[in-house]
């Protein structure tokens, strides 16, 4: 009897042990079906800001149009001005490779810091960067809204010790969205990106 139950026990670990080797060499991976996953990433929703002209600006202005998003501030001193500037190259390289195209496109350029950037501000900052670029601003509650609809985080730095209270930097997350002409996510360009693969993509992505 005691000899029968080794026995078994011999050939279970056996058995065991055969299905481990024979995982091994086949990748450690047993058969299943294909697993595919779908959605929309939720980004993009209700906004109410006012322009650098002073005109007010809802999600309502997305409708019909493609549209380039970023998130920044004027007294930013490098990543902000840098990626403005891959936005107008990019604008400009569209209209001259593509008009068609070019025309179904408008870009924004939403602050993440209302109590600097005042519609004045804005209007002689954004026009640097070129003429089809619109500034928004808004109170803090308005742009804090924004911001949580496209999932932006950003976050006041305080002064160093001894600087005026208002020379400060803001922390914010570096994106470019790109959202289609039903208000909703596309795509979205990492910090780096350069005028000329914006463009590429742009073209591929607008019909």
């Amino acid at each position: 009897m005691k000899r029968t139950i080794l026995l078994a026990f011999i050939a279970l670990f056996a058995a065991i042990g055969g299905f481990l080797i024979w995982q091994i060499w086949n990748g450690g991976q047993t058969a299943r079906a294909p697993q595919t996953s779908s959605g929309t990433a939720l980004i993009g929703g209700p906004f109410s800001l006012t322009d650098h002209r002073g005109q007010p600006v809802t999600e309502a202005q997305l409708q019909g149009k493609y549209t380039l998003i970023y998130f920044g501030y004027s007294f930013c001193p490098d990543i902000c001005p840098t990626e403005l500037q891959v936005i107008g190259a990019a604008l400009d390289q569209l209209q001259l490779q593509a008009p068609d195209k070019s025309s179904k496109l408008q870009a924004f350029f939403i602050t993440v810091d209302p109590e600097r950037d005042t519609q004045a501000v804005l209007a002689d900052y954004v026009p640097h960067f070129h003429p089809k670029l619109v500034g928004l601003t808004g109170s803090t509650e308005e742009i804090a809204a924004a911001a949580r609809a496209y999932r932006i985080y950003y976050a006041k730095v305080d002064p160093e010790a001894g600087a005026p209270a208002d020379y400060y930097f803001m922390d914010h997350a570096n994106l470019i969205y790109l959202m289609g002409p039903d208000g909703g996510f596309l795509t979205h360009f990492s910090y780096g990106v350069d005028a000329n693969a914006l463009t590429h993509r742009l073209i591929a992505e607008i019909n």
